[in-house]
């Protein structure tokens, strides 16, 4: 595997810098839970331009031109078309998250071919997934949830850590232990999902609240800095208007088993969401109150 060129501390932190200020209509999710193999040991047998609904971690889509990728144990796919179309190496994406339409965080394990350390810490991409290269805490940390937010990056490998540079990362001791991380680079608002319900930070990480009332959700997005979306064990959805505060139920609901989510404000002002499960991607357009049949 080829990895971009090895670029400086602060190339890498501009790079983040200018992806906080074009990613405002991308919206990505992160899926926490995990494979029960890494992708160090694959099949050789097994056909990875397959579709990968099996094992999504993570989504991400451009509502502009409408592609859907999604984030899984074999790597990156493009799932727009009806044949999915892999992109890049074969990596375990345990997390990803997207910084803008060609830019990627993730982390996991490498696969066969890699020459990433297992695991990978923290990697990114600003080729569209083609290249990932390393940043930091590689051999230390598989980051199952995985966010940007404006504050920098936010990541939960046993640990709920935080950077700011991508290089040098404070733990956060709160004891939250999150099933997925939501944020976006518009805000350093990020939502968390746990067995309590979704919890807030207002500070991207350090501190975080359970509002009155929050809704357990498995997963949850950002459509835009105020609006976020979530899907519930039993595959219904909720919209919260007011940054993760509030929550009300949109009435639809996904037939599949919700792996990663994402959201975005379409072109008629009409809330997206797109929620990809085992059975493929089902997708609204009305704001969840109906999904169409999965998109596989």
């Amino acid at each position: 595997m080829n990895h971009a060129p090895k670029s400086s501390k602060s190339s890498r932190f501009r790079t983040w810098k200018r992806a906080v200020v074009t990613a405002a209509a991308v919206s990505g999710a992160l899926l926490a839970a995990g494979c029960a193999q890494p992708a160090d040991n694959p099949d050789p047998g097994a056909d990875t331009s397959a579709a990968p609904y099996g094992h999504v971690h993570g989504m991400s889509v451009d509502p502009q031109s409408g592609q859907v990728l999604l984030a899984t144990h074999d790597g990156l796919f493009d799932v727009t078309a009806e044949e999915p179309e892999k992109i890049g190496p074969t990596i375990d994406l345990m997390g990803f998250s997207a910084a803008g339409n060609d830019h990627f965080y993730a982390s996991g394990h490498p696969g066969a071919g890699s020459d990433l350390p297992n695991p990978a810490g923290l990697i990114h991409s600003t080729d569209g997934g083609k290249t990932w290269e390393p940043l930091s805490r590689q051999g230390e940390s598989d980051f199952h949830a995985l966010t940007v937010t404006r504050n920098g990056i936010v990541g939960y490998d046993g640990e709920l850590r935080i950077t700011a540079d991508l290089e040098k990362w404070t733990t956060s001791d709160t004891g939250i232990q999150p099933r997925s991380l939501a944020g976006t680079p518009l805000s350093p608002v990020v939502l968390a999902t746990t067995e309590k319900g979704v919890q807030r930070s207002d500070d991207g990480g350090k501190t975080w609240e359970l509002p009155a009332a929050a809704p357990v959700l498995l997963l949850t997005s950002f459509a835009d800095e105020a609006t976020a979306v979530g899907v519930a064990p039993d595959g219904s959805v909720q919209v919260s208007r007011d940054v993760g505060k509030t929550w009300q139920v949109t009435g639809g609901t996904v037939t599949g088993q919700p792996e990663a989510i994402a959201a975005a404000q379409g072109n008629d002002g009409k809330l997206q969401i797109w929620v990809a499960t085992t059975a493929g991607v089902e997708h609204s357009t009305d704001g969840g109150a109906t999904f169409n049949a999965p998109e596989n």
